[in-house]
């Protein structure tokens, strides 16, 4: 999906107007969608009808928020509005959607004052959800005065409350819990340096007519990997379908004391939908890690086979014995090759066989493991997420998947692919190893490399954010996200 900054969203809502739809039926659809949001994102983590603030400027975001909190005190939840200032600061169409929340009897408080707000952080709130639209794309310089008040306000209350902002956290200062951008997402929401603030990122369509999005002007290096664009990836499967359509991973890893790593990834593999998965481990854990996975074919010698797809890495120990196994692999493999983990760091003198290498190649390393393959610092990695990933797609010939908040999937001839799903409880041990095995599953049914990392980091990371909602984000364990891919894999497909 495009990603584009304010001016170029400006001139997109411009040409929409221009098309004849009115600025207040996009708000209308903005803040209906926003609301839906809000509903969905509360039942995901398991509260009931709870009590929604909306923080409210004088702005488009503000009538955004008079729109949602509207829809959802008519549905019958306990909703308040505060707005950041005078009433009489209102204009167009935030102030007609303000008069149809307020004869709508949605209960609102003017908090035109610095000190007004002072005071409401003081006395706190018992608001379990709060929604930032203080501020959006238009707003310029920093925050002063009443709104710089109502930030530190709205901010503060993400140590005990959940927080959802519109469109953009308002100066990138508020931590949001997720962030719903109306129309296209914002480019500032995908930047590194703001991962913190933004959360989750979801989209709403407000209306914009499709051609005009097509033709809208957007940032050339790089895009969001959306649910939108994933789901054509996953066509009806045919009723006289059988395993053999679906391809024959074939996982190898997996060390004395290392076995849960390639298991979870040969059952993330089999979640993908892959027809059939193997996986080849050492005789020394075989009888750990076959009852584990009954569904895969685990074995201790080279099997014969026709794989479609073949991942490496996951539990296999930096060692001699893997660096030589990687390379048989780079040099002999016809099909996609995923490397992951141990199977990537042992390659770090040896950059030169994956850009030989005959089939596609995809590495799926962390900041730690992308450093000791280029012989860097993992600050220096960090601090240029972007560039570096472009870099080592471009020298290696790769997809290359940089992990970490804001995963980044960089391939020759294709614009950056940024993921925004997950949470900060996926920061555990396995986590990866689920990831990789689901992408070699992808591939392994057929689906073009690139097409299925990008698939393969949005289900992983959403599978994460449906963990988190149900058990906690301080309690994911791997194990957690292979189980939700399930319901990840249902926001794209129907079936």
């Amino acid at each position: 999906m495009k990603l584009v900054d304010a001016s170029q969203m400006r001139e997109l809502d411009r040409r929409t107007i221009e098309a004849g739809i009115l600025g207040e039926e996009l708000m209308l659809a903005a803040g209906e969608g926003l609301a839906e949001a809000i509903r969905r994102f509360a039942g995901q983590h398991q509260l009931v009808d709870p009590t929604v603030l909306f923080a409210a400027g004088p702005g488009n975001n503000g009538g955004d928020a008079f729109v949602a909190a509207r829809c959802l005190h008519e549905g019958g939840w306990p909703v308040e509005c505060w707005l950041a200032g005078p009433e009489e600061k209102l204009r167009g169409d935030a102030l007609a959607h303000f008069r149809r929340m307020r004869k709508a009897d949605v209960p609102y408080q003017t908090l035109a004052r610095p000190d007004d707000w002072l005071h409401a952080a003081d006395c706190g709130t018992d608001a379990e959800i709060i929604v930032d639209g203080l501020l959006g794309t238009g707003a310029s310089g920093e925050p002063r005065g009443t709104v710089a008040e109502a930030i530190r306000f709205v901010d503060a209350q993400a140590d005990r409350a959940l927080v959802v902002a519109i469109d953009t956290p308002s100066a990138m200062a508020v931590r949001a819990d997720l962030t719903v951008a109306m129309g296209l997402p914002k480019a500032a929401c995908a930047d590194p340096d703001n991962i913190d603030f933004v959360g989750s990122l979801e989209v709403v369509d407000i209306g914009i007519p499709d051609e005009l999005v097509e033709a809208a002007s957007a940032l050339p290096d790089r895009e969001l990997i959306h649910p939108s664009d994933l789901a054509r990836l996953f066509p009806r499967r045919p009723r006289d379908a059988h395993k053999g359509d679906y391809g024959h991973v074939f996982c190898i890893g997996g060390s004395k004391g290392f076995s849960g790593a390639i298991a979870m990834a040969a059952k993330a593999a089999l979640r993908s939908g892959a027809g059939l998965v193997s996986a080849l481990v050492p005789e020394a854990i075989h009888a750990l890690v076959a009852p584990v996975v009954p569904e895969a074919m685990f074995h201790s010698s080279l099997p014969d086979g026709r794989w479609t797809a073949i991942l490496a890495g996951p539990g296999m120990g930096r060692t001699a014995t893997t660096r030589e196994q990687v390379l048989h692999l780079l040099a002999e493999s016809l099909i996609p090759l995923v490397l992951d983990a141990d199977a990537v760091t042992v390659l770090a003198d040896h950059l030169e066989a994956i850009r030989a290498a005959q089939c596609p190649v995809v590495l799926t390393p962390h900041p730690g493991e992308f450093a000791l393959l280029f012989g860097l610092k993992v600050d220096d990695v960090q601090q240029d997420r972007f560039g570096m990933a472009r870099m080592a797609a471009d020298r290696l010939g790769a997809i290359v998947v940089l992990k970490g908040a804001g995963t980044v999937v960089a391939a020759p001839g294709h614009p950056l692919a940024i993921n925004m799903s997950g949470n900060p409880g996926m920061a555990c041990g396995g986590s990866g190893d689920v990831l990789a095995g689901l992408l070699a599953g992808l591939a392994g049914q057929g689906l073009d490399p690139f097409a299925s990392a990008c698939a393969a980091v949005w289900l992983h990371g959403r599978a994460g954010e449906l963990a988190a909602a149900e058990k906690s984000q301080a309690s994911i364990i791997a194990t957690d996200l292979v189980e939700k891919l399930s319901e990840a894999f249902r926001e794209i497909s129907c079936r």
